[in-house]
């Protein structure tokens, strides 16, 4: 009896068209959800990574990376040797 009343319930062109409708729009919202959650992962390694950078500065370590152009500068004049 339940089955013979899910079936007319699912024969109505409606009820049937929503739920279609439905589960076609929850599967696109879970495939947007997996790319923003592996977006937040992502950034949420980036922070984690920057956040030991921090720590390291605090201590006194030195900093990584490339060297800015502040850096010690000749103040002797470069002789140009001719041949």
């Amino acid at each position: 009896m339940l089955k013979k009343f899910w079936n007319w319930l699912l024969g109505k062109t409606t009820i049937d068209e929503k739920i279609i409708s439905t589960v076609k729009t929850v599967e696109a919202r879970i495939e947007r959800v997996k790319e923003e959650t592996s977006d937040l992962v992502q950034a949420v390694k980036e922070v984690r990574k920057q956040a030991v950078d921090v720590v390291e500065a605090v201590q006194g370590a030195p900093r990584k990376g490339r060297k800015s152009n502040t850096a010690k500068k000749t103040t002797t004049p470069q002789v140009k040797v001719s041949k």
